[in-house]
C-alpha cells in the first residue's frame, strides 16, 4: 500500500484528521518539532480518531535533538525530547517516531556514528523499560553538516535494530542535486515497510535551504520508482502546502498509473 498524508495539521488535531480523510488522504505526521504541547489523555483522543477515519499516525520529534553532543545538558534534553514524543506516540499508536539525530560540529564521521549508536541504544533500552509501543526513526538530513547520509541510517538500522525515514528531498539536496532512485529502492525492497519525507526543496553547495512548494517534474521520478518496485510506503508531505501537495502526489500517481 501507498498512503500520503500531511506533515501536521495546521489545525486542532482532530479537525485535522477530518480534513485529512475528506482529502482521501489516509496518514498524517503529528508533528512536535517546535515542542511537545500535547498530553497523553489528547494523545489517546488522537490516536481513536485517526484510527476510526483510518489514517495511519507518525509522530516527528522536536528538532533540538543532538544525540552527539558532549554537553551533558543538550544531552539529556535530547533524550527527553525523544522518550516524550515516543509516550506521546504510545497512546497515540503512532508509529514511528522519527527525528533529526545528530550534528558532526568537530567530530569525525565515524566518531560521531558510534556516539549516535550507542545513545540509540540506551534509548531504545529506555523506551523498552517504559513500556511504549513505539519504533525510532533517525531521518535521512539535507545538510552536510548533519548526520544523516543514507548509508549512516541504514548502518544503524542493521547494527541498532532501530526503525528509519527516508526524505527523499533531503537526499536530493544533501547530494546537490543527485538521486538514484533505482539505487534507493533496491537497498529499500528487504523491508516490509518504509516510512519517507518528500516535498520540494531549494538547496545550496551546504545542502538543503528549505521546503518548497512541489512540482510535478520533480515528484514524477518517485512515482516512477513507486511504481517500478510497489513498496509498502508512506509519504509525509512537507512543503509549506502540506495538504495541497500530499494530495497531488496522490493524483499524479494515479494519472501515472493509467
Amino acid at each position: 500500500m501507498i498512503r500520503f498524508g500531511p506533515a501536521g495539521f495546521g489545525m486542532p488535531p482532530l479537525e485535522g484528521l477530518r480534513h485529512t480523510k475528506e482529502l482521501g488522504l489516509t496518514a498524517a505526521e503529528v508533528e512536535f518539532t517546535y515542542g511537545i504541547r500535547m498530553n497523553n489523555k489528547t494523545a489517546e483522543q488522537v490516536g481513536i480518531q485517526a484510527k476510526k477515519l483510518g489514517i495511519a499516525l507518525s509522530v516527528h520529534a522536536p528538532y533540538y535533538i543532538n544525540l552527539a553532543t558532549q554537553d551533558k545538558k543538550k544531552l539529556a534534553n535530547s533524550y527527553r525530547n525523544i522518550l516524550q514524543s515516543c509516550e506521546r506516540a504510545h497512546f497515540m499508536r503512532a508509529n514511528p517516531v522519527v527525528f533529526h539525530a545528530a550534528f558532526y560540529g568537530k567530530l569525525e564521521k565515524e566518531e560521531c556514528y558510534q556516539l549516535v549508536k550507542q545513545r540509540i541504544l540506551e534509548l531504545k533500552d529506555e523506551i523498552k523499560k517504559r513500556g511504549f509501543k513505539v519504533q525510532l526513526a533517525p531521518e535521512t538530513t539535507g545538510k552536510q553538516t548533519q548526520f544523516g547520509s543514507f548509508e549512516e541510517i541504514m548502518q544503524l538500522v542493521r547494527e541498532t535494530k532501530c526503525s528509519f525515514c527516508v526524505d527523499f528531498a533531503h537526499l536530493y539536496a544533501r547530494n546537490l542535486g543527485k538521486l538514484d532512485y533505482d539505487q534507493l529502492f533496491k537497498q529499500l525492497k528487504k523491508f516490509k515497510h518504509i516510512h519517507a519525507h518528500f516535498s520540494g526543496i531549494e538547496y545550496t553547495e551546504k545542502g538543503e535551504k528549505r521546503h518548497v512548494p512541489l512540482k510535478k517534474t520533480f515528484f514524477l521520478p518517485l512515482a516512477k520508482a513507486l511504481l517500478k518496485y510497489k513498496p509498502d510506503i508512506t509519504i509525509i508531505n512537507e512543503s509549506p502546502d502540506i495538504y495541497g501537495d500530499a494530495v497531488k502526489m496522490k493524483k499524479w500517481l494515479e494519472e501515472l498509473k493509467k
